[in-house]
């Protein structure tokens, strides 16, 4: 991790991933916190491989019904229930486990922002961590923990609903075209069309 720009769209383990019927792949957000003892981040990175194109939101538009297959095609039907999203939440802040399941599981509300339905088979995975709290691997004795109260858990989720919908935004905007295998083409979503449809 850095604080400068980073890869995303079809890079590493994004390279063939597909979503919404777009070329998908790899995006990353973050937001700042202010909470007791913070300010603290929140980042949120995903592999973007899920979703139907008729499902597919911005700011609540169904562009995915808009840029249709004839404006952009799709190479080939893949069950959208065969597909999947990994989405890794991480914070500096002091967050016990439970708060950090918690947070996982916001991440799927941003998921559901873009059209993400959670098909049955889909393997989706949803992981959140903390580093807020320094314990050493090898300690024996009992050690103080600092902990976000719960009433301030809120803006927390908050952040992880925004950053996760924006990360698969920018996987999607980020990502190229590509040919791959058997000569299949995926197609990146058109910035022109999308930039249309959102505008109205």
């Amino acid at each position: 991790a850095h604080d400068g720009p980073v890869d995303e769209g079809c890079v590493g383990g994004g390279t063939g991933m597909i979503c919404h019927g777009f070329k998908g792949g790899i995006g990353t957000s973050s937001r700042v916190v202010e909470a007791s003892g913070g300010p603290y981040t929140v980042g949120v990175l995903v592999q973007a491989n899920y979703g139907s194109r008729r499902h597919l939101r911005v700011n609540g538009i169904p562009v995915g019904q808009i840029i249709n297959e004839e404006q952009t095609p799709i190479p080939w039907r893949k069950p959208p229930s065969g597909s999947s999203i990994i989405v890794i939440i991480g914070t500096d802040a002091p967050l016990l486990p439970v708060q950090c399941k918690r947070l996982a599981q916001r991440a799927t509300v941003g998921l559901a922002r873009v059209g993400g339905m959670g098909h049955n088979g889909s393997g989706d995975i949803f992981l959140a961590f903390a580093t807020g709290n320094n314990l050493p691997a090898k300690e024996t004795s009992l050690r103080p923990l600092h902990m976000v109260p719960h009433a301030q858990m809120d803006r927390f989720f908050e952040a992880v609903v925004e950053a996760t919908e924006e990360s698969i935004l920018n996987a999607l905007t980020a990502a190229e075209t590509m040919t791959g295998f058997q000569g299949r083409t995926v197609h990146a979503i058109p910035l022109d069309a999308l930039q249309a449809a959102v505008n109205g």
